[in-house]
């Protein structure tokens, strides 16, 4: 919260793209609404990796991980409110940025209430599992490349499933085993990622 830049500009870039789009595609209806949920998510995970480079880097560069680190805490809970922490400042604003999104890209209702269904679950999950490719880099002074490198592809999964989602959605099909799988990957990222992210520092900090 002290370098409250680093919140804005991810947040700002979400709403960059969103804009950019129907000015460079057009501004009919029918195809927004057809590209929209797929724009969004794309947004939101470029936006989402803006944010994770700085996640453990101020910690390790002030010496205060390593402090966190010799407590009695589990270094793994630690680990679980660091990425809790990331997700309520950069994926929670998101989603209550979606109904401009929405508004942007001529999203009917039911549409929009399954993207912010997929955000919702789908977020939590892009934190965890960046998480953990910056605590393998945060020792590194130009890791942000290899940390792209890293979770791009873990973020496949969500991203299939989420688009499934919306595509339901846009055919008025029922879409709660989708839902349900990106909630068994939100269950298992939140219960396995906090002991990676743990494994993660102490590699990084023993190098």
């Amino acid at each position: 919260m002290r370098k409250q830049a680093e919140i804005l500009n991810p947040l700002w870039f979400f709403l960059i793209v969103i804009t950019l789009f129907p000015l460079v595609i057009g501004p009919d209806p029918t195809l927004l609404s057809r590209i929209a949920p797929g724009i969004a998510w794309v947004a939101a995970l470029l936006s989402a990796l803006l944010s994770f480079e700085r996640l453990f880097r101020d910690d390790f560069v002030d010496g205060s991980l390593e402090q966190l680190m010799l407590t009695a805490q589990p270094l793994a809970l630690t680990a679980l409110a660091k990425v809790i922490a990331h997700w309520l400042l950069t994926g929670l604003p998101l989603i209550l940025l979606s109904p401009i999104a929405a508004l942007l890209l001529s999203l009917d209702i039911q549409i929009w209430w399954a993207l912010v269904l997929t955000l919702l679950i789908g977020t939590p999950v892009l934190s965890c599992l960046g998480a953990i490719g910056v605590a393998l880099t945060v020792g590194l002074r130009k890791g942000g490349v290899l940390l792209s490198l890293l979770v791009v592809p873990l973020f496949i999964p969500v991203l299939i499933f989420s688009a499934s989602t919306l595509e339901a959605a846009s055919l008025s099909m029922p879409y709660h085993g989708q839902l349900a799988i990106l909630g068994a990957i939100l269950a298992g990222a939140m219960t396995l990622s906090p002991f990676a992210v743990a494994a993660a520092l102490r590699i990084s900090l023993d190098q």
